[in-house]
């Protein structure tokens, strides 16, 4: 079938009554405050759901319509693609967007106008073109081996996809690597294909920061709205254990993320924040026009030299966003109005429809 090509988007978006448009998502990761910012910017929602799912937007208010599938791959069926398409609908991609319906249907099957540029999500589900972007952009990552036998220190071992940390293991040895991943295996985790695609890097030891920009197309500016850091299990309930107890429990951490609180950075670090974000997005624009059009996330480490490394990137909605629903420290300063992601993205929408420059910022 081949890629969806922008020219059949902006046909079906041109059918499109632009006074009644519905923001639509799927019910998981950051629909609440999606939907909830698409209420507070005046439009109508809708959500597509497993049964038995719908509770939160329900009980939350922020739906105004409930599309109902067996699983949540089936929002690429194209009798769902009508119904959203019937209601005018702009669809918010986020991480369970891409991985429940795959990143294949995204690109190739899915004919309902979204929100920001669909082309970039491979860059941040593919390990080698993600780390192009980020390194020739002039940005720090940890340094890659490309080989597990040529494991000589700390390391973090890490697969593809969007799967919120789980499997990601530490190891100092080919041995080890080895070890565990035969414990993540048995734990149906991984498989073999995840193995041969691990991506292995340097262990960054500091502090974590998941740092949620905006990128405006409309305005050709790059905005700090937010940052969080995150729960993991088990890692963070073995800190809590006494390290002589953690030696006899003999646990093997895991970095699944269960929750997020919001932070804020040390104010003399801001410079390396904007900085990063604004050379990100314009290596973005050269490798995968029109670049990140919209909201992305850069995870770092700050280590003792104050060096901010980067070790992962969100080419969309984080789900670190949920942490400033009602906004955060920097959204406040750049709006003076509570801004979450969500509100923000239904706010380029609207400007976008007001200036009649709708095409530029869905795909």
């Amino acid at each position: 079938m081949g890629k969806i090509k922008k020219e059949e988007i902006i046909e079906i978006l041109s059918k499109y009554d632009k006074k009644d448009i519905t923001i639509a998502t799927l019910g998981s990761h950051t629909a609440l405050h999606i939907l909830n910012g698409a209420k507070q910017e005046g439009f109508r929602t809708a959500v597509v759901c497993e049964p038995g799912k719908e509770k939160p937007y329900e009980r939350f208010g922020v739906a105004d319509e409930f599309i109902f599938v067996d699983k949540y791959r089936d929002i690429v069926n194209e009798d769902i693609q009508k119904q959203l398409r019937d209601m005018n609908a702009i669809v918010v991609p986020h991480g369970s967007f891409v991985a429940y319906a795959g990143l294949d249907n995204v690109e190739d099957k899915f004919n309902v106008p979204m929100f920001g540029n669909r082309d970039v999500l491979r860059w941040e589900a593919e390990r080698d073109k993600e780390r192009k972007m980020i390194t020739e952009a002039g940005i720090r990552m940890p340094y890659k081996y490309d080989d597990p036998e040529k494991i000589d220190k700390e390391v973090m071992v890490k697969f593809p996809g969007a799967r919120g940390g789980q499997g990601y293991f530490i190891c100092s040895s080919y041995e080890e690597f080895q070890e565990k991943i035969e414990e993540m295996k048995a734990r149906n985790w991984i498989d073999d294909n995840d193995v041969k695609d691990a991506h292995i890097e340097e262990y960054v030891c500091g502090t974590n920061f998941c740092i949620h920009y905006f990128y405006s197309v409309l305005n050709d500016e790059v905005e700090v709205l937010g940052m969080d850091s995150r729960y993991e299990t088990n890692i963070d309930g073995i800190v809590r254990i006494p390290a002589q107890d953690q030696i006899a429990a003999n646990l093997s951490p895991s970095y699944v993320v269960s929750g997020n609180h919001p932070v804020v950075i040390r104010e003399s670090l801001l410079p390396q924040v904007f900085d990063n974000g604004d050379r990100l997005v314009e290596k973005a624009k050269e490798l995968v026009k029109p670049g990140m059009n919209g909201p992305f996330c850069l995870q770092c480490l700050c280590n003792d030299d104050r060096e901010l490394v980067i070790f992962e990137m969100s080419a969309r909605i984080d789900g670190g966003t949920n942490t400033f629903m009602n906004g955060s420290a920097y959204s406040y300063l750049k709006f003076g109005e509570p801004m979450s992601m969500g509100r923000r993205i239904c706010r380029e929408i609207k400007n976008a429809i007001n200036d009649d420059k709708l095409e530029d910022i869905i795909t």
